[in-house]
């Protein structure tokens, strides 16, 4: 390890009952949220924003909208995907950049999505290992969580190298000074999702998951990204419905999955399902609206300064 003098461990922050959207989380790309003129319109004060980081999109553009959204009031949390980060240099400048530029002080590291590194990393833990974020003041370090595998990490099917990468991770906790919690891909069935949840608390994983909820889309576009982005067995739930004449043209909404996972959690509240993550994959504005309409807070335009 370059990093870290081991810490006191803290307190495993609680996990809360899911009450519906209360604290969600959303996702945006820099050509996306260059779509919004003002995303005090659509998003409550505060929300945390995660910026995806396409392979091949510049730094300058990822910088500037995280500068952007921290001006307009929101927690920001660019993606570092270690397969595109060359060397050691360009983490510690990319970071030096988040943090100088637009006050970032937290990151979801993560593998990317390419099959084959840039140079250096191929894992979220070697970028973790370069005690670079410890360094820098990060405050908040998400990493990936897979409900449903990974064939990426496991090509056999099986869960055997991600379950190791959990376990590293939730002892990277106890030695980082930063917060962590898993955020997981979107998902279509509760099932699978509550199967892996217990799963964690069996293992004795104890970092809070920020589950990913696809937003509100017409069901060729969600089938479209399921496929690209190797959604598992509950893509079978959208393959379902695409069979049902009286549901082809109506667009998904979430809300039937957050209504059981909501209800399981109250009646388990010790599953680590924290928050939800919001893909708005069928648009910024009709993801937030959904929020809104099922117990995310609205937004205020009126209560913040032009």
């Amino acid at each position: 390890m370059t990093l870290l003098t081991f810490r006191r461990p803290r307190p495993a922050a609680p996990h809360l009952p899911l009450a519906a959207l209360e604290g969600y989380s959303i996702e945006v790309m820099p050509r996306t949220a260059a779509q919004v003129g003002d995303f005090r319109e659509l998003l409550p004060e505060g929300t945390r924003v995660y910026i995806a980081h396409v392979d091949g999109t510049p730094i300058a553009d990822m910088v500037a909208t995280a500068a952007r959204l921290a001006g307009e009031g929101f927690e920001v949390m660019p993606h570092f995907p270690a397969r595109s980060i060359p060397d050691a240099a360009t983490l510690a400048d990319w970071i030096a950049r988040y943090r100088g530029e637009a006050g970032v002080h937290q990151g979801l590291i993560l593998a990317g999505g390419i099959p084959a590194p840039r140079g250096a990393f191929d894992s979220s833990m070697q970028l973790l290992e370069t005690g670079l974020f410890d360094r820098a003041g990060f405050t908040r370090l998400h990493v990936a969580g897979h409900p449903e595998g990974n064939r990426d990490i496991d090509p056999d099917g099986s869960d055997r190298a991600v379950m190791q990468a959990l376990r590293w991770k939730q002892d990277f906790s106890e030695r980082s000074d930063a917060q962590m919690a898993l955020v997981t891909q979107f998902a279509f069935d509760a099932g699978p999702v509550l199967g892996w949840a217990r799963r964690l608390k069996a293992e004795g994983i104890a970092l809070p998951v920020h589950l990913g909820i696809a937003g509100p889309a017409k069901l060729q576009t969600l089938i479209r990204y399921a496929v690209t982005c190797g959604v598992g067995p509950s893509l079978k739930v959208l393959q379902k419905r695409a069979r049902d004449v009286t549901k082809l043209m109506l667009p998904y909404e979430p809300t039937d999955m957050v209504a059981e996972i909501a209800r399981v959690c109250a009646a388990e509240p010790d599953l680590p399902i924290a928050r939800l993550h919001l893909f708005p994959l069928g648009g910024i504005p009709a993801a937030t609206d959904w929020a809104a309409r099922h117990g995310g807070a609205a937004a205020q335009p009126s209560a913040r300064a032009v």
